[in-house]
């Protein structure tokens, strides 16, 4: 049996057969289904009786016969990729076709597919790390570890419906990320701070033009090797607080991962770029609320007269993206303040106050101006936290405290706090999953 890679290649190896059923943790392959001539189980149209969910076990993988070896030095982000992807067609007649891992290479899609001129797609940023147990044992036998990949899915899933893109069996799509790096495990590196970036994403793919729900549709997966965030040299981030253009807006799409909230960003970097700042703080309405740093949501930390508060803008009106960084550091404070963790480095429980509230420019200008603002940062998959050392607004610059490292006490605590149970050196019940 031979599978055809997206560069139109057929793989064979030595006259046996390249394709192999995936082992792991996914059940066997079930038996064929019966079929009455030639039509599965007898139904004349030639269809199902109901469309086919997500299913794991009819994973197929073709092996790349020759993959560059891994190469972890001078990594810029997104532009090194391991040998391997993964790719699920569906159409809204059949449903989810059967899985395959396939050598990464370029996919032939319909120059009409709604993906190229509608914007129908979404995506999910995961990460696999090296697990911290077996650091001094050699790199094969080290456990590889997924992030509450349960929260991405979860999300991506929401994403879909919002976009009229299929839906799917989050625990299966699990198994299968599983299964594709468990493939490529030797991509993963094990130097502190680099992981493998993974970038499951959901396009629409139907032949045809025409505003309407894809009827055809292909989820897929790449894996970057990437290299730390912060450098030797790493500065906090400066921020241009922008009013003139926005993000997203009630009733919108900015909750969801949708790629179309992420072009229309990239200008406005661009331009802060130019007045010297790396990100664009996003303000919204009337009162300039603070939303989003770039792609990340952001924190807050106000020193007020009983209590150091940690603010973030709330997720209801729908113009925040409920990120995963975001849902575990609110997560871990929480459990702080109420006693299930004692985190070394947080201010004391009956000291710290977490908030989910709108906070606005001219209460940032006010606590700059007064020194009640004791840090700020933003938090994603790809940066975890990142602090700010300053806002520029209107042509004025607002400072905010970091320390000799670049970051406040409280963003560094987290920092510490999130990479101990991304890489599993901090037990957390159910947040890292072994591949």
């Amino acid at each position: 049996m031979t599978i055809a890679s997206g560069t139109g290649a057929l793989l064979e190896a030595g006259g046996a057969a390249a394709a192999t059923h995936c082992n792991g943790d996914l059940p066997a392959v079930p038996p064929p289904a019966a079929t009455t001539n030639g039509h599965v189980n007898g139904n004349s149209s030639g269809h199902q009786d109901q469309p086919r969910p997500l299913d794991a076990s009819r994973l197929t993988i073709t092996r790349h016969p020759n993959p560059s070896p891994p190469n972890f030095e001078n990594m810029v982000f997104g532009h090194r990729f391991s040998p391997h992807m993964l790719v699920v067609d569906w159409t809204a007649s059949e449903g989810w076709a059967d899985p395959k891992i396939m050598p990464y290479g370029e996919m032939s899609i319909s120059p009409a597919a709604p993906a190229f001129h509608y914007a129908s797609g979404l995506f999910e940023g995961m990460k696999a790390y090296r697990s911290a147990h077996q650091e001094d044992n050699s790199q094969e036998q080290q456990d590889i570890l997924l992030f509450r990949p349960d929260m991405n899915m979860a999300r991506m899933n929401r994403s879909a419906a919002r976009a009229g893109l299929p839906t799917f069996d989050a625990d299966e799509m699990i198994k299968l990320l599983k299964a594709l790096v468990r493939l490529d495990a030797d991509y993963v590196p094990a130097s502190e701070g680099q992981t493998l970036y993974l970038r499951p994403t959901l396009i629409g793919t139907t032949p045809a033009i025409g505003m309407a729900p894809p009827r055809d549709a292909r989820l897929f997966c790449i894996c970057s090797p990437s290299g730390p965030y912060f450098s030797a040299d790493f500065k906090p981030v400066s921020l241009f607080a922008r009013a003139d253009v926005v993000r997203a807006w009630t009733g919108g799409t900015g909750s969801y991962k949708l790629a179309a909230n992420y072009a229309p960003a990239t200008v406005p970097a661009a331009e802060a770029a130019k007045q010297g700042y790396q990100q664009v703080l996003w303000l919204f309405g009337d009162k300039l609320e603070l939303t989003e740093v770039g792609a990340m949501n952001f924190l807050l930390v106000f020193r007020k007269p009983d209590v150091i508060e940690i603010a973030t803008a709330p997720l209801d009106d729908g113009y925040i993206l409920p990120g995963v960084t975001r849902d575990s550091i609110l997560t871990l404070l929480r459990m702080h303040i109420t006693g299930q963790l004692t985190i070394t480095g947080l201010p004391p429980a009956d000291k710290l106050l977490v908030s989910e509230r709108k906070v606005f420019m001219h209460e940032v200008i006010e606590a700059s101006r007064t020194g009640s603002i004791v840090e700020a940062f933003g938090a994603g998959t790809a940066a975890i936290i990142a602090p700010v050392d300053r806002i520029g607004f209107e042509g004025k610059d607002y400072s905010i405290p970091v320390g000799k490292n670049g970051f406040g006490d409280i963003a560094w605590t987290l920092l510490r706090e999130l990479i101990g149970r991304q890489t599993g050196a901090i037990e957390h019940k159910g947040w890292s999953v072994v591949c």
